[in-house]
């Protein structure tokens, strides 16, 4: 019988050991559980926006405060401006017509300045070219140009593209002297796929016969909309009389009139905003294209694109003969971009401390074995644990 309680003492250590175990590995489904709390469907860790006014001359004032428009609600909504790319084509506050100099207003009753003292513009004047937005988008940027004037964005990067000016079938017209058209903005994104330079890329454009700038768009995971359909123009909401000319689009005014209803924690869709719309208010057929987009309109939040995120990434621990990842987190948050090793070409113009943003990514094969060992270790040793209590019971 003292040999039997001796090995009942064993019995009773290695039953504290095993639950030892289990319990870190129940706290370490915790940690993760908790981040996947907060992991939206898109996936991506951070958000940016292109913001484009491609007209000049004073007579095209709405287009700037269209740009204007939209740059103030996705910095309202979260969106810092280092993750904000600005490209106005003209620089109607300054403007010698301009009677309330140094000001942008979008109604009539200038309760709003758009322009004010927050606002960094980033190309201005005869920096908004076809050639400069298209190495923008593929960063394809000389090394001397900065880091502001850089879409420093990777493959968790959830892009915004926003353009208004003057258009028609499959182009859209830049300082009245050079045109982009619909294959340029496809083959870009194209470029941008494959190096892997969006997660997901929302486009939005008001422009006359605005729905054929999406008709050539062919890789994968972009959701566009534009503000008329072929044959048809696109029309100014607005005039007001002191400043002499109008002072927004309809399109874009609707939008914005719908956003303001939004703030940084609202769980309204794509399809929400895509079902305002209102051909009768707007005075032409705002058109959605979704068929290269992966998700559910219905599951795709307006804060997925608009907003400003801070998510997290668990990578859990990698065992191997030559090399041991440790459990690994990356962070984002509307003020920093971590970038990725294991894609050189998304972050090779990012110059941040390493020490501080690299992360260590594992390969996704190694990521599902390591899941699966993990699940056979945790239900051997509850198997384990009931028979040593049953087994340490009988012997008492």
């Amino acid at each position: 019988m003292h040999w039997l309680q001796h090995l009942s003492r064993h019995c009773l250590f290695l039953l504290v050991c095993l639950a030892a175990s289990t319990l870190a590995i129940s706290q370490d489904e915790r940690v993760s559980d908790f981040f996947g709390r907060h992991t939206g469907t898109s996936g991506h860790t951070n958000n940016w926006a292109v913001l484009v006014c491609a007209s000049r001359y004073w007579f095209n004032y709405r287009h700037m405060a269209n740009a204007l428009g939209m740059y103030r609600t996705v910095k309202r909504l979260g969106i810092p401006d280092s993750n904000i790319i600005l490209m106005l084509a003209d620089d109607t506050a300054c403007n010698a017509r301009n009677k309330f100099p140094g000001s942008v207003y979008a109604k009539a009753g200038r309760h709003l300045d758009l322009y004010g003292d927050n606002i960094e513009v980033d190309y201005r004047g005869y920096e908004v070219t076809v050639e400069n937005f298209i190495r923008l988008l593929t960063g394809r940027v000389d090394p001397s140009v900065p880091r502001s004037k850089r879409l420093l964005t990777d493959d968790r990067s959830n892009i915004f593209v926003y353009m208004t000016g003057h258009g028609g079938n499959e182009f859209l017209k830049f300082q009245d002297n050079e045109e982009i058209s619909a294959f340029d903005i496809a083959d870009a994104f194209e470029q941008m796929w494959q190096k892997k330079r969006y997660n997901e890329i929302f486009f939005m454009i008001d422009t006359c016969q605005a729905n054929t700038m999406y008709s050539q768009f062919y890789s994968p995971n972009i959701l566009a909309t534009g503000s008329s359909e072929i044959g048809e123009n696109s029309y100014s909401h607005e005039n007001d009389n002191d400043i002499g000319v109008s002072v927004i689009d309809s399109y874009t005014h609707w939008v914005l009139e719908y956003m303001e209803g939004i703030n940084k924690t609202s769980q309204v869709s794509m399809q929400n905003l895509f079902s305002s719309y209102d051909p009768v208010k707007i005075r032409s057929h705002p058109g959605v294209r979704s068929d290269l987009f992966q998700r559910p309109l219905e599951n795709a939040l307006i804060t997925d694109f608009f907003g400003g995120v801070s998510q997290a990434e668990i990578f859990p621990v990698i065992e191997d003969a030559d090399v041991t990842v440790q459990h690994t987190t990356r962070i984002s948050s509307p003020d920093r971009v971590v970038s990725d090793p294991v894609n050189p070409q998304a972050n090779h113009d990012q110059d941040f401390d390493k020490t501080n943003t690299t992360a260590l990514v594992p390969q996704k094969d190694a990521v599902a074995l390591d899941a699966r060992w993990k699940h056979i270790r945790k239900w051997t040793s509850i198997a384990i644990v009931g028979f040593l209590v049953g087994w340490v019971s009988l012997v008492r």
